[in-house]
């Protein structure tokens, strides 16, 4: 924020815009702030008020905010914006700020037009004479219409649409529409190539001044090693000097108001280096030929303070090299955050600046401010141990079950989680964390606040805090935004270590789960949730369960492979095509340039379709819709047991705190509503002023999209169309009897580049709407951008697949009257069906898709992470040739840290998006691909072990966040699941052909076999009954071709009814619907009952989580009863002792109920007491 210190000259007059939207500074007029995206917009009077003086006023207020010319075409100015952010931030910037000078180019535009427009120019000229002589009329007598009295607005709509015939007759649509592209072109254009910020950065003057204000207070301070290295930077007359050393000297002025052990501390932290010599800051240093040679600490003492005792939760870095942090605006801003951060309760430490500039500020939370913000936080912490015996004992088993589970466990035992290396948990109780009862928690357990809730509890205020002193700016908190604003380059906490130092969690990691020696072994997930936190625990549980879950269903497609591979030589079918006693001439596949062509040319496009499309393929598309069932019904339980586990099954989505930004937002709503779990008031989002036209701009867009998808997929199948025609045309064997499968392929292969394409537009646009919905929590907007991103992709990666599967040569007609599309006939299936392209078409898009993430995946974070180490290096390299000698620093772990790539607050989304992708190939259309599920399965046991590497080598360590589930992925995957059973019974009874086949032997074969089933899916056409323009010019075979064969069931030319559809077709069309039918209840069917026999908690574990509640409540209330009875008087020795038996007493009941021996009933019995056994619990037992 500018002040009266540090303003900008006033011929630029702008400020900050309090209600940016978009959470970044935009600049405003001194007159009243307008809407950057009306800058066009008439001020808002009645419309029946609307005259010369207001019209006058509003040319005024566009002249007064018009920008000199000079600035706006200035070339020094441009320059490309560095990142899609930036991009969309710089054009909001423009908009706003040269508003004015756009409408006066949007004005030029129409002028342009009118002028080489004679007709339009006499229509406008006719509608404004037309206006003018209504408003005399109006003026003298007011019109009429129909007992109906009209206001002069009502009048100059009714002109409007009269002359709308008029306009549209002289061609105003299209010059109306070629102005607004070209201005909004060219505004685009300029808003995004202008660089709004070196018009606006401080000027000479402000430096001058900003340098009288460092000699005045750096000649007052009292510590003389800050005065000289302050007098030794402005001497330098480096202005990014200048305002770092305003910053140290306002820092050392706040700290002597301290106390003063406290200040000594920050003051040696806050010691600037001086350029020429080595001063005492913590940072072990090489100097070659030079005075100061400090020793290196032990890796392990990297992750602390300089005192080796306070840990480094968090580590904040900026640039002093950056232009943009260097401005008094960005130090004012970074002053004012960290001293925020310190009145949070925060300590801070600073580090000597690199070679390459960066300057690292190390964070550490103490124990007051992990204590108030786990109360804030509602965290689940560990109370204090009171059992004195075994938690759980096992419950007798039969002594046979007994035997084949130590069986199992001897054979599986190579492949579990090593124990001598990741010991198992212990089981704690834990209750919601309060300081008012701070004695039943045990801050004595080793990491009872863990590393992972240190950073989070830090990234949590750094999120929420201030960097300006105007009240007014609501937007103007978090270290986001400070990022974008160049202020800082990135914040994040450190890893555990190196990847070579043996006794670090990364390093252990590292090499017993991301390595591909493991890939066949069990993943430590409580270590990786201890580790990175819950939400990426849960992703890879949740796909080390869904790639254990693919072995039964890989293996099953492969036996139904592999008995295609083997009854291949009995299929008739395909035998009847390769090796027919006579020929069988087929009609042309494109009109007059393309032959007639004899069908052995499709042998092998046969025997490929009987490989997918055999007996088997029925029972494996049912096989994998049970399946999907039962894999979300388990995952379901195991899902129960993971957050049991990992103590998340009393988290609730209202207990999550609400989105900065969402705040933001809504700081102006007055109106409140009260959370019903956290009982604090909250703004309530207005429902027809914000939440309705969010929803429906979201609801719109994403409709466009999904139409500009569709588009895609069409211009796909011209190119099919096209290229099937021009292959034809040729003539060749060779080239014909492969066109469908050239075609097939290519066309796939067009279709992978678009969906790539697509999916970067995708996901920019999903992620803007999702910030105008005003969502409340983070949880609620990752499911709602995941919803978006997934209907898109959606529509992107199955179109193809859905056409190929449902439409294509459904609809083409027959020889005589083709269907065209676009004159274009539509794309027929081979004798054999549309099967086999479909196949190519699953198998190239999910393969290729499959493969390209992968690689994508490791090559984007290597080239992201080898650009950052290029960079600190470069940085590094310029400043050691302006020295004369030479530096050798140690990589320090917030350096190394540094060059990795940062992992964003969506980062796991591409990973989970591209999984349930490949859930949606291998259920959706499976019956095409018996195989998919196979090479899932190869995919994911490579994809397991490369995110783990990837995670722990590439990226930043993520800050853990909790969340109870995997959200609506979820809800994808049941939707999917039943999408499924609809497709693949469609598949079986349209796309295939399993059910002409079945009608054939049932009804026409005599001995129920597919003899002569070629014969019989083929019909006649008459070569004479070809229209002259579609008729066939050339004829590669020697004989004359009377009669050609297409797929269909149609009359023969003999008949009276020629080319009609014969009763066999409707007999077919009947099966198939009732197999549709049959399958989908037949189905639904087993799925109700697998639901039903699963629950969705298992008994033992629902048993379990009661009888833990239980025994929690024991706990909290004998340690209230205890604490009130120490408060109230003494008590004598008896007493004491039979307290002490009342522990002990019920410490051994404690253990008693957590047995598996003890059942419910006994549970019942010991808690709600009975006749014969009565029980004392609580406080009256006192």
């Amino acid at each position: 924020m500018y002040t009266n210190e540090n303003k900008i000259p006033e011929d630029i007059g702008v400020m900050i815009n309090d209600d940016d939207d978009d959470d970044d500074s935009m600049l405003s007029q001194k007159q009243p702030p307008t809407n950057g995206f009306n800058f066009m917009k008439l001020p808002q009077l009645p419309l029946n008020q609307i005259g010369y003086p207001q019209a006058q006023a509003w040319i005024q207020h566009r002249k007064a905010t018009l920008r000199p010319w000079s600035l706006f075409v200035n070339t020094n100015n441009f320059r490309a914006p560095p990142s899609v952010s930036r991009f969309s931030k710089r054009v909001m910037k423009n908009i706003e700020y040269f508003q004015s000078n756009y409408f006066f180019v949007f004005i030029g535009l129409v002028v342009y037009c009118l002028i080489t427009s004679p007709l339009l120019l006499l229509a406008v000229v006719a509608s404004l004479g037309t206006c003018y002589k209504v408003s005399q009329r109006h003026a003298r007598q007011e019109l009429m219409v129909l007992n109906h009295k009209l206001t002069l607005a009502q009048v100059y709509m009714l002109v409007g649409i009269c002359s709308l015939p008029l306009f549209y007759l002289v061609g105003a649509g299209a010059i109306l529409f070629w102005v607004l592209g070209v201005s909004c072109c060219l505004i685009t254009l300029h808003a995004a190539l202008y660089n709004i910020d070196s018009v606006l950065c401080p000027g000479e003057d402000e430096l001058n001044s900003l340098t009288e204000v460092v000699n005045n207070r750096a000649s007052q301070s009292t510590s003389p090693s800050i005065y000289r290295s302050t007098q030794s930077n402005l001497n330098k007359g480096s202005q990014h000097t200048v305002y770092y050393s305003v910053r140290n000297t306002m820092h050392e002025d706040a700290l002597s108001e301290g106390e003063n052990n406290q200040n000594e501390n920050k003051n040696s932290n806050r010691m600037t280096m001086d350029d020429d010599s080595c001063t005492a800051r913590g940072t072990e240093e090489t100097v070659i030929d030079g005075s100061c040679q400090n020793l290196e600490h032990e890796e392990t003492s990297n992750l602390y303070f300089r005192d080796g005792i306070r840990s480094i939760d968090f580590v904040i870095v900026w640039d002093e090299h950056d232009e943009e942090a260097l401005t008094a605006r960005c130090t004012e801003f970074r002053k004012t955050f960290e001293e925020n951060l310190e009145l949070e309760g925060l300590q801070l430490e600073y580090e000597s600046p690199e070679l390459s500039g960066l300057r690292f500020i190390k964070i550490h939370a103490p124990l007051e401010v992990l204590r108030r913000y786990a109360e804030i936080l509602k965290l689940r912490l560990p109370m204090k141990e009171v059992m004195t015996g075994p938690l759980l004992s096992a419950r007798p088993s039969n002594t046979i079950i007994r035997e084949v589970n130590g069986w199992i466990n001897n054979l599986m035992k190579h492949y579990y989680v090593d124990r001598k290396i990741f010991p198992k948990i212990k089981h704690r109780f834990t209750a919601v964390f309060s300081r008012d009862k701070e004695y039943l928690f045990d801050y004595d357990a080793p990491n009872f606040f863990s590393p992972a809730t240190h950073s989070r509890i830090v990234q949590f205020i750094l999120d929420r805090t201030k960097f300006t002193r105007n009240k007014a700016d609501d937007f103007a908190f978090g270290v986001d935004r400070l990022i974008s604003e160049h202020a800082y380059v990135a914040a994040y906490p450190l890893h555990d270590g190196n990847l070579h130092t043996p006794d670090s969690m990364r390093y252990l990691l590292y090499t017993h789960w991301a390595s591909m020696r493991k890939c066949f072994h069990y993943q430590p997930l409580d270590y990786v949730k201890e580790y990175f936190g819950v939400k990426i625990g849960l992703y890879f549980a949740w796909l080390g369960f869904y790639t254990h879950m693919l072995v039964p269903a890989s293996i099953i497609g492969l036996i139904c492979f592999i008995y295609g591979c083997l009854t291949l030589s009995t299929n008739e079918t395909s035998e009847d095509i390769c090796n027919g006693n006579k020929s069988i001439y087929m009609c042309p596949l494109c009109d007059k340039i393309c032959g007639y062509w004899d069908l052995r040319e499709t042998c092998l496009h046969g025997r490929l379709t009987y490989l997918f499309d055999n007996p088997s393929t029925v029972f494996f598309a049912i096989f994998m819709s049970l399946w999907a069932t039962l894999f979300l019904e388990l995952w379901k339980k195991y899902s129960a047991e993971i957050t049991h586990r990992w103590d998340l099954t009393g988290l609730d989505a209202q207990e999550e705190h609400p989105r900065p930004q969402y705040l933001a937002k809504l700081a102006h709503i007055k109106k409140k509503s009260i959370n019903s779990i956290t009982h604090t008031p909250e703004p309530k989002v207005p429902f027809w002023s914000m939440r309705l036209p969010a929803t429906i701009l979201s609801f719109s867009v994403i409709l466009l999209l999904i139409a500009v998808a569709m588009a895609a997929v069409i211009g796909v199948i011209l190119y099919r169309m096209s290229v099937l025609t021009t292959l034809s045309f040729y003539g060749q064997s060779s080239i014909t009897s492969n066109a469908i499968l050239f075609t097939t392929v290519t066309a796939a292969c067009l279709n992978l580049c678009c969906i790539f394409l697509f999916n970067w537009v995708y996901v920019w646009l999903a992620e803007y709407l999702t910030e105008l919905e005003l969502l409340r929590t983070q949880t609620e907007f990752d499911d709602s951008l995941t919803l978006k991103i997934y209907l898109l992709q959606f529509v992107n990666y199955y179109a193809s697949i859905f056409y190929i599967a449902f439409f294509k040569g459904k609809f083409v007609g027959h020889p005589r009257t083709y269907k065209r599309f676009f004159r274009y006939r539509q794309e027929e299936c081979g004798p054999g069906g549309c099967l086999t392209e479909l196949c190519i078409q699953l198998s190239i898009i999910m393969i290729g898709k499959q493969f390209m993430n992968s690689l994508l995946e490791m090559l984007f974070p290597l080239y992201y992470k080898w650009m950052n180490t290029w960079k600190v290096q470069i940085k590094a390299g310029n400043h050691i040739k302006q020295k004369e000698k030479f530096i050798v620093r140690k990589q320090w772990p917030w350096l190394k840290d540094f060059k990795l790539v940062e992992w964003g607050p969506r980062s796991l989304f591409p990973e989970y998006l591209e999984m349930v992708l490949q859930y949606g190939f291998i259920t959706i259309f499976v019956a095409a691909f018996p195989l998919a599920p196979f090479f899932a399965l190869i995919n994911n046991i490579f994809e397991m072990r490369l995110d783990a590497k990837k995670l722990l080598t590439m990226y930043r360590r993520p800050v853990g966040q909790r969340v109870r589930d995997i959200g609506i992925w979820f809800r994808i995957l049941d939707s999917i699941s039943k999408l499924s059973v609809i497709t693949n019974a469609f598949i079986i009874a349209f796309t295939s052909n399993f059910i002409p086949k079945l009608v054939y032997q049932l009804s026409i074969s005599d001995n129920r076999s597919l003899d002569d089933f070629l014969e019989y899916s083929l019909s006649k056409f008459n070569t004479s009954d070809f229209l002259e323009e579609h008729r066939p010019l050339i004829n590669t075979y020697q004989e004359n071709i009377e009669i050609c064969r297409y797929p269909d069931f149609r009359e023969p030319p003999t008949s009276p009814n020629k080319y009609d559809l014969t009763n066999t077709y409707w007999h077919i069309l009947a099966a198939r619907l009732a197999f549709v039918v049959a399958f989908e209840n037949a189905v639904a069917l087993v799925m109700i009952f697998v639901r039903w026999c699963i629950p969705d908690i298992s008994p033992k574990l629902a048993d379990k989580i009661r009888r833990e509640t239980y025994v929690t409540n024991e706990i909290i209330i004998q340690h209230e009863a205890q604490r009130a009875c120490s408060r109230s008087f003494a008590v004598d020795e008896p007493e004491v002792i039979r307290r002490r038996a009342y522990t002990y007493e019920s410490t051994d009941r404690w253990n008693r109920v957590m047995r598996d021996s003890f059942t419910m009933a006994d549970f019942d019995l010991e808690v709600h007491g009975a006749p014969s056994s009565p029980v004392r619990t609580g406080p009256a037992a006192l």
